[in-house]
């Protein structure tokens, strides 16, 4: 299979060292769920005040390599109508979007989802790339419940759906990110988090290769292998840390581009803690930062309160955020010193 090296320049771009990605993904009715943490209404114009002062934070660049964006914000513009995409790709960060259509019930499997989005994805590929994305990212969700859940059959049928995302992607020239997340709710134990995310993992590459997807043009999206957030017993960092490279040396090709960490719902301080406790066990085959939505946010948006004259204020919050991630990267995070992260 004739190779395209243009992907692996995307993905280097996407992994430099000390440089992560911001998820600035949320769906509309999730951002909305964002804005009303600070009372603000789920409206176009709130959305857009948010993202631009996002994207358009002077210094970013420093810290962020990709930015994922959603289908409206992609088309969207700065007050002074720059498109978006323009801003980002004018810091020397790259535009990334997220095609899938979000869950729905995987018929004849109780608790289980399969992600929607493929119909049309070619030309939709088309369109993001005139756009400017140059990466994608589609999620599978995997939920653990109990003995039974998840099934292999679900995590197939996720996977396959995952393969045929990515060779669309790398066809079109966009790096795929393949996203299959192992949700943090419930009360199973870690030793169950790192078996259900192993296995998920295994069949995923499995899948991906028995279709010929190119894996050093591929980034892969992982949880943190995490006990439930009500088992009673709660992991350090340093217990999720093993956890998590013990899944990923069982179950991730090296030739695999890079591996980004979702927050999965875990507070802001406490994902970067994680993050700086894999990068203290030394260099892996894969490079690896973080790609946070929440955790990144959320500290930005309680500065913000959606108060124009509160913006760069919220701006150095974000730098300050986007710094303590990538020093986490590199092992350097020092917790007790963070006043910001909580």
């Amino acid at each position: 299979m004739k190779k395209n090296t243009k992907l692996y320049e995307i993905v280097a771009a996407l992994m430099a060292p000390g440089k992560g990605i911001l998820a600035a993904d949320e769906s509309d009715a999730t951002a909305g769920k964002r804005l009303s943490m600070v009372h603000l209404p789920n409206e176009p114009e709130n959305r857009q005040d948010f993202r631009e002062l996002l994207f358009a934070a002077p210094g970013t660049e420093e810290y962020l390599s990709g930015v994922i964006m959603y289908d409206s914000s992609i088309k969207n513009f700065t007050d002074d109508g720059t498109p978006f995409p323009d801003v980002l790709t004018a810091k020397g960060i790259v535009p990334g979007i997220k095609v899938d259509l979000g869950t729905v019930d995987l018929h004849g499997f109780k608790g289980e989802v399969v992600s929607q989005g493929l119909d049309n994805l070619e030309e939709r590929f088309k369109e993001y790339y005139d756009l400017g994305a140059r990466f994608a990212k589609w999620r599978a969700v995997i939920t653990i419940d109990d003995e039974e859940l998840p099934t292999d059959a679900a995590i197939t049928m996720n996977c396959i759906i995952l393969a045929r995302y990515a060779q669309l992607a790398q066809a079109a020239g966009i790096v795929p990110m393949v996203e299959p997340e192992v949700i943090y709710a419930g009360d199973h134990t870690l030793q169950k988090a790192e078996m259900v995310t192993t296995r998920t993992l295994q069949i995923l590459f499995q899948t991906l290769m028995t279709y010929k997807v190119d894996l050093e043009g591929l980034i892969l999206k992982s949880s943190m292998v995490l006990a439930g957030d009500m088992c009673s017993e709660q992991s350090t960092p340093e217990q999720i840390a093993n956890a998590t490279m013990r899944t990923f040396h069982m179950s991730v090709p090296h030739e695999v581009g890079g591996i980004v960490f979702l927050s999965g719902g875990q507070t802001p301080k406490r994902s970067t803690e994680n993050l700086n406790a894999m990068a203290k066990l030394g260099a892996q085959p894969w490079p690896i930062t973080f790609s946070f939505s929440r955790a990144i946010e959320e500290p930005v948006l309680m500065a913000w309160q959606g108060k124009p004259e509160n913006i760069p204020e919220a701006q150095k919050v974000l730098l300050h955020v986007c710094k303590m991630n990538s020093l986490a990267t590199q092992g350097k995070y020092d917790s007790a010193a963070d006043a910001i992260l909580k």
